[in-house]
């Protein structure tokens, strides 16, 4: 048996937006209910489903060699990781998000300085009390093993340190956000060991370079049309192109064709610009990945 690299799933909430992203990567991953080692139609990968809170400790220890977490995990665990790429994109769970204070609407609590000598609950335990011994508040922070709003709203604890997109379920429960923590987003972490071996980091750059390209086609399409060549120019000019675009003459003819990437948003607008304009037989398609030479860091 050859060498394999092992590529941490985040199981839970972020392990569709995981699957789907290595999908347009160029990877299919398979998931059964029956077990916590998913299948892939790689040879050289070896998968297994990890709660997102432990990645890191696994991808530190060696356990496995890659995988994606949330930056609040590895700041929580204080793991020495190394931190390939944000992997930010509109899947829900995938977005970037806010650990934020919050008290009941009454609360007497308007800033992080009134919460000394309070019990706070949260999941982020361990950056949650280095956070406010940072800045010399005394709290008691105790675990939450969830339902962390209903633990403030009952009157259990004084305050929760919660994770939020948007903060509507938070108001949703009667609360009220006085202070944010921290900005996390989905990383892509590599154990630094597995970095030094020249086969593995080979692969992992491959997955990292193919994972950015997938992230930079999101919200991105691709057109193709024919154009008359006294057209030509004012078609590009109507084109807000991410390089310029590809133009190639038809065979024995006085058209020629063009393609290039925009975004999807403008699409619906663009297109009847550019049939006033002089194009024909225009072609929308969806894009997988869009690489570019940055990308292949």
């Amino acid at each position: 048996m050859g060498a394999k690299l092992k590529l941490g799933i985040p199981k839970g909430s972020l392990e569709k937006a995981t699957i789907d992203l290595f999908a347009k990567a160029g990877w299919k991953i398979a998931v059964s209910s029956r077990n916590y080692f998913p299948s892939i139609d790689d040879p050289d990968i070896v998968c297994s489903l990890i709660r997102a809170q432990e990645m890191a400790r696994y991808i530190e220890n060696g356990v496995l060699d890659l995988g994606l977490t949330g930056y609040d995990w590895i700041l929580e665990n204080e793991s020495d990781v190394e931190i390939l790429s944000d992997l930010v994109y509109s899947k829900a769970s995938t977005k970037k998000a806010r650990w934020v204070l919050a008290v009941p609407e009454d609360s007497p609590i308007e800033n992080i300085e009134g919460c000394k000598g309070k019990t706070i609950s949260t999941e982020l335990v361990n950056f949650t009390r280095r956070y406010f011994q940072g800045r010399n508040i005394p709290v008691k922070v105790e675990f939450s093993w969830g339902a962390t709003e209903a633990k403030v709203v009952e009157g259990l604890v004084d305050a929760i340190v919660e994770v939020t997109e948007t903060g509507s379920t938070i108001r949703a429960h009667g609360l009220k956000i006085i202070h944010t923590l921290l900005e996390t987003n989905t990383k892509l972490v590599a154990n630094r060991q597995s970095l030094t071996d020249p086969w593995k980091k080979g692969k992992i750059n491959q997955i990292a370079m193919l994972l950015r390209g997938a992230l930079n086609a999101e919200n991105m399409v691709g057109l193709k049309m024919n154009v008359p060549k006294e057209s030509i120019e004012k078609i590009i000019a109507l084109i807000p192109s991410l390089t310029s675009p590809t133009i190639a003459q038809l065979y024995n003819s006085e058209w020629f064709s063009l393609e290039s990437v925009i975004d999807e948003s403008v699409a619906r607008e663009i297109i009847p610009k550019l049939i006033d304009g002089g194009a024909d037989g225009i072609i929308e398609y969806p894009l997988n990945k869009v690489v570019q030479r940055k990308d292949n860091v």
